[in-house]
């Protein structure tokens, strides 16, 4: 039996090319973070309130998400689930829709946001994204 070939540096197993630049999403941790992305535009979704702010221009490398569900959502086993499920979407679209210089955070709703199918919360997250990007609203 033989081991199995290392992939060449720069490439996946699949053989695929690596982005240039991978984006990774920095993590909104202070509570000032979180007030003043409450104060900025946002929008409902089935599975979660999506709330957006744009950052001073001094501060605008990069793109922030928070996630944050309140006891309403369930106990500490359901809040790390909906949390680990936003944080998965997040990853998935923001780092492809999501623009610099800006702070999201998504919000857990009761119930919805453990129920609501993956598929169906990530659309929700792209349609959100969209609406909250367009100056016309």
């Amino acid at each position: 039996m033989t081991p199995p070939q290392a992939s060449p540096p720069g490439t996946t197993a699949s053989g695929d090319l690596l982005p240039a630049v991978s984006l990774r999403l920095e993590t909104l941790r202070k509570r000032a973070d979180f007030q003043r992305a409450a104060r900025a535009r946002r929008i409902a979704m089935p599975g979660f309130i999506l709330q957006m702010r744009k950052r001073p221009d001094g501060d605008a490398q990069g793109i922030r998400v928070g996630y944050t569900c309140s006891k309403k959502v369930g106990n500490a086993v359901a809040r790390n689930r909906a949390k680990r499920r936003l944080r998965e979407a997040a990853r998935l679209v923001l780092t492809h829709q999501g623009r610099n210089g800006m702070d999201y955070v998504l919000i857990g709703r009761r119930e919805h946001t453990t129920a609501l199918p993956f598929d169906k919360l990530r659309a929700d997250l792209e349609t959100a994204l969209r609406k909250l990007h367009d100056p016309a609203r």
